[in-house]
């Protein structure tokens, strides 16, 4: 059961993390606080990928050359799923751009039946369509949802971001199959090396190039930004270490767990009001996790 304490963690990095990476937005642009995710995140998975080797007193093993394909896949496609997420922040609260990314659930069931050959049970299928039904009131804020609320941009902001984060997870599985060790812990934390290099690389060139002075602002906010970089490093490693031991959908799944979380950091932290349809949201979300696992024993 790593992959369910793993993906509990994530769960709750995740939203951590994002509640710190809105404050830091205030003072930078989209892709100045993209950047601050992988920039300072980056030195901290390195320390976790070295102290795993000391841990277990081994080396790097073989893997062949599509690791390095598949994790920058990986990587660009959690970018634009970031910036989409931040995107939906503009538009409405923490909770509803959080809520609409989290379609990624049975958009993850879909697509990882699709392109990896995972099947669920009918039981986790209707968890997962429970736990939809649940992030969906959420978005709603207690309101009837209409067809044409998905129109809204937030809406579709929050759908994007739920793709391009379906994207990493089957991406990221894919580049872990690549390396030559039974060690899965191992495994993620170096596909998370390569995948945050390689962010660093990608939206930092952007930044270079179209929003120079930026960069010196990305420096400046070190302090937040660092507490930015450490939580999407230990969630990253997390979600990682779910992926390559669980089918992605129900990692997902389970990882709905995160709109506790979010609702208690959009609460104390941002200071946002919470509705009573949010509380009915979460029972529908917990029983949604509950039948998923049920389903996948």
């Amino acid at each position: 059961m790593t992959w369910l304490y793993a993906t509990l963690l994530a769960a709750l990095f995740q939203p951590w993390r994002t509640a710190v990476q809105q404050r830091v937005r205030a003072s930078l642009s989209l892709n100045g606080a993209g950047l601050v995710r992988y920039f300072y995140g980056l030195p901290v998975s390195g320390v976790l990928l070295a102290a795993w080797c000391l841990y277990r007193g081994q080396g790097v093993p073989a893997f062949s050359e599509a690791i390095w394909g598949w994790s920058l896949a990986g990587g660009f496609a959690q970018i634009l799923g970031t910036n989409f997420l931040l995107m939906a922040f503009s538009y409405r609260n923490f909770v509803a751009g959080t809520a609409y990314s989290k379609t990624e659930a049975i958009q993850g069931a879909i697509l990882s039946m699709v392109l990896l050959g995972e099947h669920l049970s009918w039981l986790s299928w209707g968890g997962i369509a429970v736990g939809v039904g649940g992030v969906l009131l959420l978005a709603s804020g207690g309101t009837r949802l209409r067809l044409a609320d998905l129109s809204q941009p937030a809406a579709l902001c929050g759908l994007a971001s739920g793709l391009c984060f379906t994207l990493t997870a089957i991406f990221v599985k894919l580049a872990t199959r690549q390396v030559a060790t039974g060690d899965v812990i191992f495994s993620a934390l170096l596909v998370l090396v390569i995948v945050q290099a390689g962010q660093v690389m990608m939206q930092g060139s952007y930044l270079l190039l179209r929003e120079p002075g930026e960069l010196g602002r990305v420096l400046k906010s070190w302090r937040l930004s660092a507490y930015v970089g450490a939580l999407a490093s230990l969630g990253s490693a997390c979600w990682f270490t779910g992926f390559a031991l669980a089918p992605v959908a129900l990692v997902r799944t389970v990882g709905q767990s995160e709109v506790l979380f979010t609702l208690g950091f959009s609460r104390f932290y941002l200071r946002e009001a919470v509705k009573k349809s949010e509380i009915l949201a979460l029972f529908c979300v917990a029983v949604g996790v509950v039948l998923a696992l049920a389903g996948s024993l």
